[in-house]
């Protein structure tokens, strides 16, 4: 009795022993196709991750290349600028030049209208006078032609006169 009793005992451990290598065994498969699902993922992911560091490190090059690119036509476009500076300074030097000299003509030219006016008025005030001369002296030309023709109508009248008293005298 003892012995059928261990050896049921033997037996129910045998199938217990059994039925736990058969769940140990479908849990190492389980476990076993998990870590291998889990290495297939990791080893996606490193692809993934190489592919996107490498797209990364095209990027940045590329981001060089065209910031490089990009910098070269700023700069340039500053020279242009600084060049296109330098000219309109120039020109505009060149144009407050012209101004001052443009502003140095006006004043000249208004002093020398001033002193034309000046001279104008001076030249009237003196036709004036003279005006006023010549007047006087026409004036005074009739009253000696006036006393002239008095002078000669006596001298004729005189002479006139001798004639005919040389002529009575002679008869």
């Amino acid at each position: 009795d003892d012995m059928l009793h261990q050896a049921k005992n033997s037996e129910e451990k045998a199938k217990k022993a059994m039925v736990d290598a058969a769940r140990l065994a479908d849990e190492l498969r389980a476990e076993q196709d998990h870590v291998n699902s889990q290495a297939n993922a990791k080893r996606a992911l490193e692809a993934q991750l190489n592919e996107m560091e490498q797209r990364l490190a095209d990027a940045n090059e590329n981001a060089m290349r065209g910031g490089r690119a990009a910098m070269a036509k700023m700069e340039a476009r500053i020279r242009e600028l600084e060049i296109e500076l330098g000219n309109v300074q120039a020109h505009t030097s060149e144009n407050h030049k012209a101004h001052q000299k443009s502003e140095r003509k006006i004043k000249e030219l208004a002093f020398q209208n001033d002193e034309d006016r000046k001279n104008q008025e001076r030249m009237s005030e003196l036709a004036t006078k003279l005006q006023s001369k010549i007047k006087t002296y026409k004036k005074q030309i009739e009253e000696a032609e006036e006393i002239a023709a008095l002078n000669l109508a006596k001298f004729r009248k005189a002479q006139q006169e001798l004639e005919e008293t040389e002529e009575r005298s002679r008869l």
